[in-house]
């Protein structure tokens, strides 16, 4: 432990986000080995449990964070094995909760990491980018818990938005306000959590721009 804490602290600041945002995007794009047997189950679940946690420890000196990020990454791994060993359709709703809390700890630590600084750095325009990917994939889970309770809730060309990459998608979609319009929220809870979704996108990006800024102004002159 204490030598990959160390390993951890010879890292720079930018590689240390940089990764994250390259774990973020690696995570987005392999979703469908999830659905090569247990072994890809537990391959990519490896993965994403542990993606944020290793971030987490990274990233905050908060103990308390670290022991989130890890008890809310290992509940992710879990659920999703048992989901995977049975009915996935039943045991699915275990894999979105646990992903919305997972997500909710790594929201937390890099809002501290962007928000909390005195100047603009490389790293915190990384921690920002990478900020705003997770928002994205963390509504993912959102919508997908919205399905589970509302089957129905969004509609695609070739009917009903089930996959999780689909969701994804969604999520991304309506965060960037690129609005494709393929798929559609139909049910009452469907629409206001994208318009919640789109809110948090122009918002996000509004507040960011004018903190850099902000920061930028305030600089002291250099030497």
């Amino acid at each position: 432990m204490t030598q990959s804490v160390t390993a951890a602290q010879g890292l720079s600041e930018v590689a240390k986000t940089g990764g994250l945002i390259a774990a973020i995007v690696i995570h987005n794009l392999i979703f469908p080995i999830a659905s090569m047997g247990m072994a890809g189950t537990i391959a990519f679940y490896a993965f994403y449990g542990s993606m944020f946690v290793v971030a987490t420890w990274m990233l905050s000196n908060d103990h308390r964070l670290h022991l989130a990020a890890l008890a809310t990454g290992l509940a992710v791994f879990v659920a999703a094995v048992w989901a995977g060993g049975g009915d996935g359709a039943s045991r699915a709703p275990a894999v979105f909760l646990t992903s919305i809390v997972y997500h909710a700890v790594i929201l937390i630590v890099l809002a501290r990491y962007t928000f909390g600084t005195g100047t603009v750095r490389t790293e915190t325009i990384l921690a920002a980018t990478a900020l705003y990917l997770v928002i994205g994939s963390g509504f993912a889970a959102v919508f997908a818990t919205v399905e589970w309770l509302q089957p129905g809730s969004f509609v695609g060309p070739d009917g009903p938005v089930t996959s999780w990459q689909q969701h994804l998608y969604f999520s991304y979609v309506t965060l960037t306000s690129a609005g494709y319009g393929d798929i559609l929220p139909r049910r009452p809870l469907a629409q206001a959590t994208a318009i919640a979704e789109a809110i948090v996108g122009v918002l996000y990006t509004v507040i960011l721009l004018a903190r850099l800024v902000g920061l930028h102004t305030t600089a002291p002159p250099e030497a």
